[in-house]
This record gives C-alpha cells, structure tokens and sequence, in this order.
C-alpha cells in the first residue's frame, strides 16, 4: 500500500479540537507519526483544502435487496465516497427486509466487493417492518448491528416500541432504537407540509402534530424504559423543543436533521417539483429556522442524508402518485457549507462533528469519526471549501431525484480515503 503525505492542508478535527494547518501522513492504511513514517510514495498538496475525517452518514438507503432498479449496495457505496463518505449506515426497508442476520450479512459482502465505504446494516426494529412482533434482534446484534429502525414506517405501536427499547439494554454493547416519529393515523393522504402552502395549492396535508406527537410518545417511552432513543429526520420546530427537554432531563436520545430541511421549506413546492417532495415533509420557514438552532446548540447530533433513491417514473409522476425522498450523499457537505457554515449559523468544527464524529458515535463506528491520530484507522475527506459547482447529473449515485437540481453550491470534495486507500482522487472515484 502506498504512503500518502497530504500536504498543508487546514486539519478539522472535533474530538481533538484542532483546527490548524498542519501535514498528514498515512502508512500501511494508518494515520502515522512523522517518526513512523519511511518515506513518501506519493505527496498531495492540500494548501487551500480542508482535511477531516471521513464523513459518516446515520440514514441511507441502499435499496439492495430487492429494489435494485432504485440503487445498489454499489452504487449507492460509490455516491457516498464521492461525497467524502467513509461510512454509511445502509436502512431495513429492503426486499427481503433486513430483519435478520442473513440479510446483513448479504448486504456486507455486497458492501465488501465494492470496497468504496464501509456499510454499517441497520435491523429492522420488526419482522418485516410490520410493527407488531420484534425482529430477531438478537442475532443481528450478534451479527455486529448495533443501530434499528423500521424507518419508512413508524412504529405505531408504543407496546412494540416498549419492548425494543427494553430489550436493546440486555446487550453489552449500546444498541440504539431509531424511530421514524410520525403518527400514521395523521398522515393518510397527504403529501406535503400541512399548512397555508398546502392550502393554496390544493394539496393533502401532513401535519407537524404528526411528528410531534410521536417524538413525545417517544421521550416518554424513553424516559420510562431507560432505553437509548435515536429520532430520525427531526423537522418540526416543536419537536426540537420537546427534544431539546429531554437532553436537558438527561435521557438518553439522540436525534438527527436533514440537509434538506435545514436548507429548504414548503414553499418552494408551488412548482409542484416531485424532486421536494419528501417524508417527512420540508416544512414552514420557522420549523427550518428552529432546526438550525438545533444543530447549532447541540440539540440535534447528527446531520443525516435520508439518501431516498428513485427511478425516474417514480418521481416524474404526478406529485400525488410520486414517491417521496431525494438522493443527498453527493450533496450533503456542500449543502451544510453552503446555508449553514458560510452563513455562520455554525463553524466548520461543529459542520464536522454533525457529518462525522457525532454520527460515528451513535452508530459504534469505532474506527470512523476521528481523531485523526497516530496509529488510528486513515478514513479521511479532504475538500475544497470555495469550489462553487451546479448540481446536475449525472450522479455517482444510480438515481438523480435531487432536491438541490440547479442549485449554485460551495464546497466540493477532492479527495476520500479510506483505510489509507484513496476511493476518490480530484473528484473522481478510483474504481
């Protein structure tokens, strides 16, 4: 394996608190010590460029098994190095559902012989997403899962939702119950934001009691249990503040936000793009605004993709037939540098510690997040901050239903390492 030198780039490390610059060095797949360290096959310049470690990505969907005209365990791996992904935790919404160690164990050797990222399977919370009996947790967690979720579906019920954060905590390991917080008998229908948008445009509503009633079933399941509660894709300004009780109690939850709804609101529907469609719904100015504090105050964890693949006549339908979700693994970092960093709502440091190190932790991606340390694993992202670039296909990703089509952004991934070995050099990925 070749040593690598990435030479005077500004080093973006949270859980060291560097942000200077300074030379990495990589050797036999490791980050190494100026002592360590032989000689220099190959030297990188990085002046001008950002070097962090690997991004991490708590909800992806990977489609694989049984939705491979959506995207591949392939494909979807080769999206994600290019948007400086190291690791990715791929959802169970497959066909057949990842409910069991089989189909974990299917979907890592899919992830192994491409060898872009690192594809941490996600258990279904229930067999067959079906929310009434538990899935075979246990083998799974036997299996390295340490993450569960039916999302795609709540779990409607609070009995079901009762026993899974029960059960999580007779494992030696923390094992974490990731909710899609939404009361389905409140959704029937809809198709956006429930609001004065949907309204003029003639549109079903979602509304955001849907959300907030679920996310504070669910603190309170989580309070009763002691279980570790995750709530996936937050977008309503009253379920930051209901999570943002919680923490201060003390529970143990965790929550994540999109780049999408940090970005984006209902009204930029009035074209009826099916690309802005979305599950939960981008919901009013003020709930986008209270996301942002959020992720700033540290309310909220992690920035996560919901990477939702489609074909192209699952999205270009009428919007009440289309399919909600946009792909986002290639636009995720550029999305958070773009309306969040250069705005200053947060620095680079916190921009880093939602994109990898806080999604690392909860997902027990051990060797992912940093610290960019001597001896640790080398899954680096080295970007250019400046790049401004369009969004257009084509993508690396098999779909191309993007929220952000056209969009002017800035920030533009160079370079991905992973275990010391480039996967994507000068944009382009090596394999």
């Amino acid at each position: 394996m070749p040593e690598l030198l990435l030479r005077g780039g500004r080093l973006v490390d949270p859980v060291a608190g560097v942000d200077q610059v300074r030379d990495v060095r990589i050797a036999e797949g490791l980050v190494a010590s100026e002592e360590q360290a032989s000689r220099v096959v190959e030297e990188i310049d990085c002046r001008g460029l950002v070097v962090a470690p690997g991004l991490v990505d708590l909800h992806t969907h990977l489609r694989e098994p049984g939705f491979e005209h959506k995207e591949t365990v392939e494909t979807g791996s080769r999206a994600a190095a290019a948007g400086g992904y190291t690791a990715i935790a791929a959802m169970a919404n497959t066909d057949p559902v990842t409910d069991n160690a089989g189909v974990v164990a299917e979907v890592r050797a899919a992830a192994a012989r491409a060898g872009l990222c690192d594809v941490f399977p996600v258990g279904a919370i229930t067999k067959g997403l079906g929310g009434e009996t538990l899935a075979e947790m246990g083998e799974m967690v036997d299996a390295g899962v340490r993450l569960f979720s039916d999302d795609g579906n709540a779990v409607a019920s609070a009995r079901v939702l009762r026993n899974a954060l029960t059960y999580a905590k007779a494992f030696p390991h923390e094992i974490v119950i990731a909710d899609h917080c939404e009361e389905p008998t409140l959704v029937l229908g809809g198709q956006m934001n429930e609001g004065p948008v949907s309204y003029a445009l003639g549109l079903a509503g979602r509304p955001a009691a849907a959300e907030e009633i679920a996310v504070a079933r669910d603190i309170a399941l989580a309070r009763m249990t002691g279980g570790r509660l995750h709530v996936c894709h937050v977008s309503t300004a009253r379920a930051v503040e209901l999570l943002r009780s919680a923490k201060q109690e003390g529970l143990r939850v965790s929550a994540e936000a999109t780049p999408h709804h940090l970005s984006l609101t209902d009204e930029e529907l009035v074209a009826y793009d099916t690309n802005l469609k979305m599950n939960p719904p981008l919901r009013a100015a003020e709930d986008r605004e209270a996301l942002r504090r959020g992720v700033a105050d540290g309310t909220l964890d992690a920035i996560a993709t919901d990477h939702a693949p489609h074909a192209v006549e699952e999205k270009e339908a009428e919007f009440d037939r289309s399919l909600p979700g946009t792909i986002g693994l290639e636009t995720a970092l550029a999305v958070v540098l773009t309306d969040l960093v250069v705005p200053g709502v947060i620095d680079l440091l916190r921009a880093i510690e939602l994109l990898s190190t806080r999604p690392a932790r909860i997902l027990g991606a051990d060797e992912h997040g940093g610290p960019i340390d001597a001896g640790r694993l080398a899954n680096l992202v080295v970007f250019d901050p400046d790049q401004a670039w369009t969004v257009e296909p084509p993508f690396w990703s098999k779909a191309r239903n993007c929220a952000f089509l056209g969009r002017e952004l800035q920030g533009r991934v160079r370079y991905t390492v992973l275990r010391g070995e480039l996967t994507v050099a000068e944009g382009k990925a090596t394999r």
